[in-house]
């Protein structure tokens, strides 16, 4: 077996391989940097040798008009270089805008595709660090580093060429620089991939308490817990700060090797070249010439050197994007899927065991029931019994781990999930509002609806009064996550955007819970007309047993298993558990 490291540097450079590969779909554009590049390295590679001319054949031998034609050469090889430099920039970072560009579509939409599971267990600001500062450092890369990579190493061989037909003892000291230095950058990035690995996680994790204290900055002043998110932020960001340190000591330890030896070899060329010169064995001219390609020669290198760190940073956060790009997909269409198109109304589990990835213990064990055309189920229990699980099964948010549901006896893993979801509507105990207005809020799952229809919406989950009071209505910019609206009324807003859907099975996970007793009757009042005529089946999720007694049938989940089920008079007289529910329930009432 490999070791960890060499696992981590062969992924890596896979990673930027397949960075590379990207680039085929920007081919004009790379090629007109690259064609740019090889021009750029002509005219500098012309520019020694009209030196070598201006002296040889006009200074030495007193020639002005020599002097001057080379003098324009040289200015006509400055635009040259001038326009090629522009002309490579320009297109490489149009190359590079291009790779990000497709990188961020690709991992936000990967993203989107994603399961439930693996945002159950990936952090949003590592997430988030990766679609924003990793493809810039990719970005970098693709615009700057390879092209210097690139021109560099065109310039060194056409460089090494030139000396050698110059003078190839002379050359072969020059040239001894190149297989050291690179030696010394291999060096420098196979020891130093992991570093900069690290330095992005732990740019993650910064961002993590951040974002943690930008959503929760409430819940920290409320506590007094400034000083302690400042100590924690304040003890992550000097561990990122470390960990840049040390990249700059792996730097410090590479390049002054590379600087001193290429001290030692103008030295060399220096000493060698003059005693050529004065042999008669060298021109002054050739002696300039040969210093001017020595400075070519050296600052590819040089380039090179500069270029390594940001090599190593860009394979190190392209490894991480890909790792998103690749991710398994858990829930997926079967090959041989079908449409969702009518639902008659039963809905079977059977048998439905459901472990969380990761989970030692089962959420759900041997779950068997079947609801009726048009029949209002209420799911009751304590917290953490696994009620939002039962829910988040059926649109195949999750798929079971043992046993089957069905819909009209079939599997739900046989329809698309675009069209299952599509029509099943489902209101979240947790509630998620975006920017933008209250209308189109409600209408996220249906833009392009009347403004009547999402009154009507509204009204039935009695929000239509507080909108039509805002001086703007329903064209009220909501806050960034719904601040500025209570838990209520972000509930009420949530229930109508899911009113507004075409749905067939309706599913409300704790939907009024933050709505106060009187409201919440009135959304019911309204709500049990509306869903025995448009829904085929309706589930509610509740705790309060006042919200749900007038169900036709009340499933009571306890510790993952289906302990009880049947009306509220049937549990009063049947489940001793259903019967101490409802007295807690009670005193808690009378106690308040």
């Amino acid at each position: 077996m490999l070791p960890q490291s060499e696992l981590t540097e062969n992924s890596s450079m896979q990673a930027i391989q397949r960075v590379l590969v990207s680039l085929r779909n920007y081919r004009w554009i790379s090629l007109g940097a690259l064609l740019s590049l090889l021009l750029l390295t002509v005219a500098n590679a012309i520019t020694p040798q009209l030196f070598r001319w201006g002296i040889d054949g006009g200074i030495v031998q007193q020639n002005l008009q020599i002097v001057l034609y080379s003098a324009a050469w040289m200015v006509v090889a400055a635009i040259a270089r001038g326009l090629f430099n522009f002309g490579q920039s320009y297109w490489a970072e149009a190359a590079s805008q291009g790779v990000a560009y497709d990188l961020r579509n690709k991992i936000f939409s990967k993203i989107q595709n994603l399961s439930f599971s693996y945002h159950d267990k990936a952090q949003t600001s590592q997430l988030l660090t990766r679609v924003t500062s990793d493809i810039e450092q990719i970005r970098t890369f693709v615009g700057t580093s390879l092209i210097q990579v690139i021109g560099a190493v065109v310039t060194l061989v056409t460089i090494a060429v030139v000396l050698l037909i110059m003078n190839w003892r002379l050359a072969l000291i020059t040239l001894t620089v190149v297989p050291i230095s690179g030696w010394l950058m291999a060096r420098f990035i196979s020891r130093n991939d992991r570093l900069f690995g690290q330095i992005q996680q732990q740019l993650g994790d910064l961002n993590a308490v951040l974002q943690e204290n930008l959503v929760g900055i409430r819940v920290v002043k409320a506590f007094v817990r400034e000083s302690a998110e400042r100590s924690r932020y304040t003890g992550l960001n000097n561990g990122l700060v470390t960990a840049n340190m040390r990249t700059i000591d792996a730097i410090h330890n590479t390049f002054p090797f590379i600087f001193l030896l290429s001290n030692l070899v103008t030295l060399a060329v220096f000493g060698y070249g003059g005693a050529q010169v004065i042999g008669q064995r060298f021109s002054i001219g050739e002696l300039v010439a040969f210093n001017s390609y020595l400075v070519l020669v050296l600052q590819p290198i040089l380039l090179i050197g500069f270029a390594a760190p940001a090599i190593a940073q860009a394979a190190a956060s392209a490894q991480r994007v890909y790792e998103v790009v690749d991710a398994a997909v858990e829930i997926r269409d079967r090959t041989d899927a079908i449409e969702f198109k009518t639902c008659g109304g039963r809905i079977t589990f059977e048998n439905v065991s459901f472990r969380y990835p990761g989970a030692t213990t089962e959420a759900l064990k041997d779950v068997s029931f079947e609801t009726k055309p048009k029949e209002l189920i209420a799911v009751l229990g304590m917290t953490g019994s696994g009620k939002s699980t039962v829910m988040n099964l059926i649109p195949r948010f999750y798929d079971v781990t043992n046993g089957s549901i069905r819909i009209d006896g079939r599997d739900v893993r046989d329809f698309t999930l675009k069209s299952l979801r599509a029509h099943i509507g489902i209101v979240f105990q947790e509630t998620t509002l975006f920017s933008g207005t209250l209308r189109e809020n409600i209408a996220y799952a249906k833009p392009n609806a009347p403004l009547a229809e999402v009154i009507e919406a509204a009204k039935t989950a009695q929000i239509h009064d507080f909108i039509d009071g805002l001086p703007d209505g329903y064209e009220t910019i909501v806050g960034e996550r719904g601040i500025g609206l209570s838990g209520g009324q972000k509930q009420r807003i949530a229930i109508a955007r899911t009113l507004l859907t075409d749905y067939s099975i309706l599913i409300l996970d704790d939907s009024t819970s933050a709505v106060d007793a009187k409201t919440a009757a009135q959304i019911q009042a309204e709500l049990d007309n509306l869903m025995r005529r448009k829904a085929c089946v309706t589930f509610v999720v509740a705790q309060r047993i006042s919200t749900v007694k007038n169900a036709d049938r009340i499933l009571l989940i306890d510790k993952g298993r289906l302990v009880a089920q049947g009306s509220h008079e049937q549990l009063m007289q049947t489940s001793p558990l259903y019967g101490a529910i409802l007295e807690s329930q009670v005193k808690a009432k009378e106690n308040k």
